[in-house]
């Protein structure tokens, strides 16, 4: 195999993955980011950074799972913080139909009932009398992850280069990871807005990332450790990049303490909103024009599907193999 010159842009979860396995794999990395601050300017740190392939699929193609199920292998490999506890789903009684649901859709977990949620999770004991057990799922804190892949790439050989935009990279093979700042050559790509609040509390604690099923307004909580927890759940189809709404912020924090009473006492630590890359299919892309690969779109499945991307780049650059799902000639393609 022949060492090729690559530049790829784009600091994000994306693009740390990509030089990432391309330094591992011997070639001349260069990684340029816009933002002269790590991850000030990348929709990845608002991410839930869940590794929930099998959960995905309630409402995604089955490439999400079988590109997740990959990465999940990657993140082990790459991450030693990584957590693989699993993921737990609940619904409040009233709501028993979306479990139903959401456990018709999906597959690779177990029923649990209120005996079991209560070892699993035993903050709350006595507040679920059913749920699904997702046990081959796991997750990480976003900032923490991305921070540790940069460090790896510089350590695997990658130039790091930050304050940088990407420029004339004639002869050289380029990389494309910049997410909405690609839109004006990639068509159909639009900004899925995104909106999270992250909490500090010390009465409560969880094993793992639960999601709470709800006819209009279901949320995630991702446990990140040292009593902080990222709840999310809005998906707006809106590329407004502004602070997060009052609705979205009474929805978030609803749901919240119908999980559990003691959020109501918890502390906001931060508020944000980001613009994930999505292509009208929601399905990540490959793009090849010539010397320019584009990786986008991947909505909201950028940390769970970036390892498997990468993977699949570094397998194009090096023998010219394309996953036929994923790899398009043109943005307008699928």
């Amino acid at each position: 195999m022949s060492q090729r010159t690559i530049t790829v842009a784009g600091a994000g979860i994306v693009g740390l993955w990509h030089a990432l396995l391309l330094a591992r794999a011997g070639h001349r990395v260069r990684l340029v980011e816009r933002s002269s601050e790590p991850f000030a300017r990348s929709a990845s740190r608002y991410g839930g950074a869940m590794l929930a392939p099998w959960c995905e699929t309630e409402s995604a193609d089955a490439i999400v799972r079988d590109l997740g199920l990959r990465a999940l292998e990657l993140w082990r490999e790459a991450y030693p913080e990584a957590r693989f506890d699993g993921s737990l789903v609940l619904a409040q009684s009233r709501d028993r139909k979306e479990l139903t649901r959401f456990a018709r859709l999906t597959e690779g977990h177990e029923a649990v009932d209120a005996e079991k949620l209560a070892k699993l999770e035993p903050d709350l004991e006595g507040r679920f009398t059913s749920g699904l057990f997702y046990p081959g799922e796991g997750h990480v804190q976003p900032e923490s992850a991305m921070a540790y892949l940069l460090d790896a790439a510089r350590e695997a050989g990658a130039e790091i280069q930050f304050g940088v935009a990407l420029g004339n990279s004639s002869g050289e093979l380029v990389i494309d990871c910049r997410g909405l700042d690609a839109r004006d050559v990639l068509s159909g790509l639009r900004g899925v807005r995104g909106e999270r609040v992250v909490v500090s509390t010390p009465e409560i604690r969880l094993n793992r990332p639960v999601r709470l099923l709800h006819p209009r307004f279901p949320i995630y909580v991702v446990p990140w450790g040292g009593g902080r927890f990222m709840i999310g759940a809005t998906q707006i189809e809106s590329e407004e990049a502004g602070p997060v709404t009052l609705r979205s912020a009474l929805e978030l924090l609803s749901t919240a303490y119908a999980l559990h009473p003691a959020f109501g006492e918890a502390q906001i630590v931060e508020f944000g909103a980001g613009l994930r890359p999505s292509f009208p299919d929601n399905l990540p892309r490959i793009v090849v024009r010539s010397d320019h690969i584009y990786v986008n779109g991947l909505f909201r499945h950028g940390f769970l599907l970036a390892p498997a991307l990468a993977e699949l780049t570094v397998a194009w650059v090096e023998t010219g193999a394309r996953h036929p799902e994923v790899f398009v000639a043109d943005s307008s393609e699928r």
